[in-house]
């Protein structure tokens, strides 16, 4: 049987089963948790967070893309939240809200597969990436990844649900 948890939450760490899901991977998980798109993810490393909002308390307020890049040296100990905006409306009210204008660019499927690469790339051989989307893609086996779990999480009426995968690179 299946329970339905809540409305859809833009913070997506603060509903009750993904949190669950999250704090199992942190107590089995060493080194650190790297977030792109943290909001008010109280789960990464402080000093590994970005949200373009500066409105969050985050280390950093850039493009997700370009703080990946900030990243040169890929550790061992690097695990990873990949939230995004799931579609093309949310990346544009998210750029919008903070006064960055969207183009092609940034509302293209190429857009979540530059960021991928990135944390493909970020992400060594051992570690975890937890992603919520509307599909359960996440990274991806064609950069390395594989999927250790999936969690749906029902929110009822028409909404759609919010899916959680979990991967290890190998």
């Amino acid at each position: 049987m299946s329970k339905v948890w809540a409305m859809p939450n833009k913070n997506t760490f603060s509903i009750k089963p993904i949190a669950d899901l999250i704090k199992r991977y942190i107590s089995s998980s060493s080194g650190y948790w790297i977030d792109p798109f943290c909001g008010e993810n109280p789960y990464a490393t402080p000093e590994l967070t970005n949200d373009l909002n500066p409105t969050f308390s985050t280390a950093y307020h850039l493009n997700a893309l370009d703080f990946l890049k900030l990243i040169t040296k890929p550790s061992n100990n690097y695990n990873l939240y990949f939230d995004p905006p799931y579609s093309p409306r949310q990346i544009s009210e998210c750029y919008k809200s903070v006064g960055i204008a969207t183009n092609m660019q940034t509302t293209q499927s190429k857009w979540y597969a530059d960021i991928k690469d990135e944390i493909s790339r970020i992400v060594s051989s051992g570690n975890i990436v937890i992603s919520a989307s509307w599909n359960s893609n996440g990274i991806g086996m064609s950069r390395g990844f594989k999927q250790e779990e999936i969690l749906i999480v029902a929110h009822g009426g028409w909404h759609n649900d919010t899916i959680v995968t979990v991967e290890r690179k190998i």
